[in-house]
């Protein structure tokens, strides 16, 4: 257990430290300054998003919920807006037998 636990941490350490090995200069580069800005946002994503279909029950309330928050996210509804309205559309949903 021990092992994992150095294994991990050594892991960890090399991330983050890489970028201030090689990066020593301002990044300049508008591409890879973008890159670098929707890194968190995609990594959160993907490790959000499969999951939203097994969160509910069925997968069809999964689906009509993600489905009610991308049209809100889309038409630019807030935060909370579109949460409270995906919340609500699962549960009103998970009263029709699928």
């Amino acid at each position: 257990m021990l092992l994992m636990i150095i294994a991990m941490a050594g892991v960890t350490y090399i991330i983050r430290m890489l970028p201030l090995v090689f990066f020593t200069k301002k990044i300049r580069s508008r591409y890879i300054l973008s890159v670098l800005f929707y890194i968190p946002y995609a990594v959160l994503s993907a490790m959000t998003f499969p999951f939203i279909f097994y969160s509910t029950g069925s997968i069809y309330t999964a689906l009509i919920g993600t489905a009610v928050a991308v049209i809100l996210a889309l038409f630019k509804r807030s935060l909370l807006t579109v949460a409270v309205c995906a919340c609500l559309s699962v549960y009103l949903c998970g009263f029709i037998p699928f």
